[in-house]
């Protein structure tokens, strides 16, 4: 008699056992030689030594399973049961457009071209830009590709930074000590996460710095090897910054800038990192900007109007200036020829 014990990681138990042991009860039906006893995330099992390890496979393909999906239904065990490793893991029935599984096992996806495009271009380039109006899921997209690739081991942690700057606001004039003042600004990267991770799993991310949500200003100095980076709203980066958090980029890592050309909220006299950035890397090799517009809107239906309206002002308004402009000039040539 060969005797082994397990202790599962953390994962959903109720997702693993099933209510009343419903699902806990499946897998023990498959191996009905071996005594098999759980107590929370522990299971210790009793018989002989090629059924225990048999067994052990089983195990970690189901733990694998409810990690990669985060659900586990009958259907699944009896799919895991009579499947090999391969077959479970480079199965064609998981190799959709699905980016991550959420809590309770909802589905992820590209829902626009461009967003699809972020996906593609993700797997092929180590430096992503993804420059769109609000609503076209860039920074969404961002996340869940982080969290895809943690998932599936690419990266050993997931960092997320924003500049903090808003509209109006100083960090000086809000409530609390820093963590406190941070947070609001941080906000938008936790709901993301919150769509895509149990939250007692997040929470154990964080607290072993796994996930890491910090300002921009704590990059500096840093090098980030094997982790999957996202500068979000960085069109608030002034150049100097930009340039710093470009260069924290380290082995194996991935980086994802996100932003918005039309919300610098930069004062007048400093140009945005993200613009410049834009225009000096467009065209590198290893690189990939991706141009999001209305038609990646997926928001209320109202968004896309409003962004039009403000993007046929905008043009307006530059042709104007564009206008005037070329009458300036007209006007100068004149002067010069009447003094002759």
């Amino acid at each position: 008699m060969h005797e082994k014990q397990f202790t599962l990681p953390n994962i959903e138990l109720i997702e693993f056992y099933g209510s009343d042991n419903t699902k806990f009860k499946v897998l023990k039906s498959y191996f009905p030689k071996l005594k098999i006893v759980a107590r929370g995330n522990e299971i210790k099992v009793n018989g002989d030594e090629h059924e225990v390890e048999s067994f052990e496979e089983k195990l970690d393909l189901l733990v694998w399973y409810i990690q990669k999906f985060n659900r586990l239904n009958r259907s699944d065990i009896d799919k895991i049961m009579i499947s090999s490793e391969d077959e479970i893991k480079n199965g064609s029935s998981y190799k959709d457009d699905v980016i991550v599984h959420g809590p309770h096992g909802n589905s992820i996806k590209a829902r626009t071209k461009n967003q699809a495009k972020m996906v593609k271009d993700s797997s092929k380039n180590d430096m992503l830009f993804a420059i769109g109006p609000a609503g076209t899921g860039k920074t969404y997209t961002a996340v869940a590709l982080a969290v895809r690739a943690l998932k599936d081991k690419k990266v050993k942690r997931i960092i997320m930074t924003r500049p903090a700057v808003e509209a109006g606001e100083n960090l000086g004039f809000l409530p609390g000590d820093l963590k406190e003042k941070l947070d609001p600004y941080m906000q938008p990267l936790y709901d993301a996460l919150i769509d895509m991770l149990h939250y007692e799993k997040l929470s154990e991310y964080i607290e072993r710095g796994v996930i890491e949500i910090a300002p921009l200003a704590f990059m500096r100095g840093r090098t980030l090897d094997k982790a999957f980076v996202i500068l979000d709203e960085a069109q608030n980066t002034t150049i100097p910054q930009m340039r710093m958090f470009l260069t924290r980029m380290g082995e194996k890592a991935k980086f994802v800038i996100t932003g918005d050309m039309t919300q610098v909220d930069l004062p007048r006299h400093q140009k945005s990192g993200l613009r410049k950035a834009v225009d000096l890397l467009d065209g590198v090799n290893g690189i990939s900007v991706i141009r999001l517009d209305g038609s990646d809107v997926i928001r209320h239906p109202l968004v896309k109007k409003v962004i039009i309206a403000f993007e046929k002002d905008d043009k307006r308004i530059e042709e104007i200036a564009e206008r005037r402009d070329k009458e300036r000039a007209e006007a100068k040539e004149k002067a010069k020829d009447k003094d002759s």
